[in-house]
């Protein structure tokens, strides 16, 4: 026989009988194949010698001059909370100095994700930026297993191995019930984020802390976890008051999350902050806009995505180098609310 051509993803599908999206998936050592598809994967490669892509161009692969911004969430998400589009403004000013392409990507559903992987697998991109981490989420070590240079707005958990940037969550939110304590609130709530990302359970932990260092009671029934969305926070509240109706103050761990509450409680007849003194984080368009003006906490969101892509470009001119953990400085801005 005559030189044979190299195997491609698509010869080893058609010998293990499966599809590529399959093949990739076992390649990237993901966990939704069976083991039927993973060992019938796993023998088509061995027999075909079988050697992806980015493999065989090595790490000094010709460069794409793109990299992927990767925001794992909803349009609605995206449009309705600045953070993201505070993010993207950040990272495009950090990109500038260089012509570098920025591709905006969302992911949505596991088609996506698939879609994602086969791009990062064929090195379609130099780097990835990576916003909103879930602690589950199997992106960041997917990406980490295939060596590109990867950057995560926040961490999964303490000890990320992966270079982040994140704001002093757990700082902010003591400074805000430092705050409220200051002012004469005593039955201080939280409306915190979700729990399977370190950004809510670093302010919750904020929040805990600070009222124990206060003297002040931490019970479990001032807490209420929702979902970075005004319904989200708006249901939190009606939970709250439910439960601790004496309650004189809340933090919420988002604008968006306390315009939810601040109408709740508006619907409730409480006035804030006579009644209720309310604090958000982010420091928002919100956060100014909203009757009355809201006390929140600023996180330097714009600072945090142009960080993002100045490490990024470190990691790609220099794979080598260590990782950096960035924590910026939060403060807290004081208006009407509270």
């Amino acid at each position: 026989m005559g030189s044979r051509q190299r195997p491609t993803i698509k010869t080893v599908a058609a010998r293990a009988g499966v599809g590529r999206t399959t093949v990739s998936r076992v390649i990237n050592g993901s966990e939704l194949v069976s083991d039927e598809a993973r060992a019938a994967v796993l023998a088509a490669i061995a027999e075909l010698n079988y050697v992806p892509n980015s493999v065989a161009r090595g790490l000094v692969t010709s460069r794409t001059d793109s990299v992927a911004l990767v925001i794992p969430e909803s349009e609605s998400r995206l449009g309705s909370e600045p953070y993201f589009s505070a993010v993207i403004r950040g990272v495009s000013t950090g990109l500038t100095e260089r012509r570098i392409q920025l591709q905006l990507v969302l992911v949505r559903d596991q088609a996506e994700r698939d879609q994602l992987t086969e791009s990062v697998a064929e090195r379609r991109v130099d780097g990835v930026l990576l916003v909103s981490v879930h602690e589950q989420d199997p992106l960041p070590g997917l990406l980490e297993n295939m060596g590109l240079p990867t950057v995560l707005a926040g961490r999964r958990a303490h000890g990320e191995p992966l270079s982040h940037v994140r704001a002093d969550n757990e700082g902010g939110a003591a400074a805000a019930v430092g705050h409220l304590v200051a002012r004469g609130r005593r039955r201080i709530a939280t409306i915190s984020g979700p729990l399977d990302m370190d950004v809510s359970r670093s302010r919750l932990d904020g929040w805990r802390d600070a009222l124990r260092g206060e003297g002040v009671e931490a019970a479990e029934t001032l807490v209420a976890t929702a979902d970075f969305t005004e319904a989200g926070g708006e249901a939190a509240m009606r939970s709250l008051l439910e439960r601790d109706p004496g309650l004189d103050a809340v933090f919420a761990a988002s604008d968006v999350m306390a315009a939810g509450a601040l109408g709740e409680l508006r619907r409730q007849g409480r006035r804030v902050p006579d009644d209720v003194a309310l604090i958000g984080f982010d420091d928002s368009v919100i956060a100014r806009h909203s009757n009355p003006p809201l006390t929140s906490v600023r996180q330097p969101v714009e600072a945090i995505g142009r960080t993002m892509a100045q490490i990024l470009l470190a990691e790609i001119d220099d794979p080598g180098q260590p990782r950096q953990h960035v924590v910026l400085p939060t403060e807290l801005v004081v208006r009407e609310s509270s």
